[in-house]
């Protein structure tokens, strides 16, 4: 990638996409494309496809997609399902139609199989059943997988994927229904203190182990893989290596925002899938590695949260 060349992020203001548009700016490359949903709605196929002849990147990045914690993929499938295949699909179609050089589709570590062995390897992809809780949109995410796979097989086009683990940091959706566990967890905790709560309700036996990766150490990814990674038939995961149960998580995010109160499980709420380990040996292999700790990570969302949301 030359730092002149034009790239469009698809998703700019979302927690990924505008990690990556910091990570961009910060290697020096500045001919950015972003679009507003208000301007081009990337539902809307005619105005996508539209958008993308007339600017004619030579790069795209895919970080747009309706995202949500177990809540979310509960109550609205329909919806995951639905506009994360419209998304992806005028996407990745109108790349193809406006002649884009290389693109980069985002994906996601639950795209794998509920009882994948661990540490899940790329390959573990379509061997089982998937979770349940989240399985509209990881059936969205492995459509946009096979889709990059066959624009690259049928017309040679550089389109290739990746599948992050857990994310979280500033820019996330700090919605406690809706919300990821990261971000829902720390704005319960955190307004529990302000208010003098006693207690802060928490889904789940908190027993679930999960790895989660800070999103600028995502963003980094994604810069490296454009300029290093050309395997269009084959994903590639993203992870820091590292994985903690959400119950020692909550703990966690407890001492750092200082509350005192006492945490209370529910049980009767499902815990998702029961381990989640990506294994990252691929990437780091060719070169990368993640940079921000959890103790980190945290301590900077939680600064960004009380910067953003008081």
């Amino acid at each position: 990638m030359r730092t002149d060349d034009l790239i469009f992020v698809a998703g700019h203001k979302g927690l990924v996409g505008s990690a990556i548009v910091r990570t961009l700016l910060q290697a020096g490359y500045t001919n950015l494309v972003v679009v507003s949903r208000k301007s081009v709605n990337l539902l809307n196929q005619e105005r996508t496809f539209s958008f993308l002849q007339e600017h004619r990147p030579k790069w795209v990045l895919v970080a747009a997609a309706r995202v949500g914690g177990i809540v979310g993929n509960k109550n609205h499938p329909a919806d995951f399902l639905y506009e994360n295949l419209q998304i992806q699909n005028n996407l990745i179609h109108g790349s193809f139609k406006a002649g884009v050089e290389k693109l980069l589709f985002l994906g996601s570590s639950c795209i794998y199989p509920k009882y994948a062995n661990q540490p899940i390897v790329e390959d573990s992809l379509l061997t089982g059943s998937l979770e349940p809780t989240n399985e509209p949109y990881a059936v969205a995410k492995i459509a946009g997988i096979k889709l990059c796979q066959a624009y690259a097989k049928q017309y040679g086009k550089n389109f290739i994927s990746c599948m992050p683990t857990n994310l979280y940091g500033p820019g996330d959706n700090f919605n406690v229904v809706n919300g990821h566990v990261i971000p829902s967890l720390l704005r319960k905790i955190y307004e529990a203190k302000q208010q003098g709560l006693p207690t802060v309700p928490c889904y789940g036996t908190g027993n679930a182990l999960r790895e989660f990766l800070y999103v600028d150490d995502l963003a980094s990814a994604c810069l490296f893989l454009m300029q290093n990674y050309d395997d269009t038939q084959s994903t590639i995961n993203v992870g820091s290596g590292e994985e903690i149960t959400i119950r020692a998580l909550a703990d966690l995010l407890v001492e750092l925002v200082g509350y005192t109160g006492e945490l209370v499980w529910d049980s009767s709420k499902p815990d998702g899938t029961p381990r989640k380990l990506v294994d990252s040996s691929k990437i780091r292999n060719l070169g990368w590695a993640p940079k921000v700790t959890l103790a980190e990570g945290l301590q900077r969302t939680l600064n960004w949260y009380k910067k953003h949301y008081r």
